[in-house]
């Protein structure tokens, strides 16, 4: 698989995430190990505060990072009854690294979301990373883990 990471000088950007929805994140990637799974976060105040599981991506792998009109718009009507905001779209790479793919790429739907990757490749140790596409690839994103209650 081929990488579509665009390299920078300056220093990447950090997203603050809660450490309890990076393991809620995790746990989903783990629930379906040989498939890819995808979901988004939502947020509020510029802070990630809840978690929306796309249900039928383990069936349609081929859909990652598009959403169907009925899934875009449960899922925004869920975030605007809560007056919540897309802050992230994750996806799982079950035998890859958490790095962005060409493939990844070339589905972007938004390109002002955070991207989040879990890659379960890593011998038995999950991996998140993040990414912000910059118009021709992917950025880095730096992700800091955070203590927070859920809400």
């Amino acid at each position: 698989m081929s990488s579509v990471k665009s390299s920078t000088t300056q220093q990447n950007p950090v997203e603050k995430l809660p450490r309890w929805l990076v393991t809620e994140i995790m746990h989903v990637a783990q629930c379906s190990p040989d498939k890819e799974v995808c979901g988004l976060l939502g947020e509020k105040g510029g802070a990630a505060v809840s978690h929306y599981k796309i249900e039928n991506v383990a069936d349609t792998p081929e859909n990652r990072f598009k959403l169907s009109d009925e899934e875009q718009i449960a899922a925004s009507k869920k975030m605007r009854e809560r007056n919540e905001s897309l802050f992230a779209i994750y996806h799982s790479h079950p035998t890859a690294p958490a790095t962005p793919s060409d493939r990844d790429y070339s589905e972007v739907g938004n390109e002002d979301a955070l991207y989040l990757i879990v890659s379960l490749n890593t011998k038995g140790v999950l991996e998140v990373a993040g990414w912000r596409v910059n118009g021709k690839g992917f950025d880095e994103v730096e992700l800091e883990m955070v203590e927070t209650p859920r809400p």
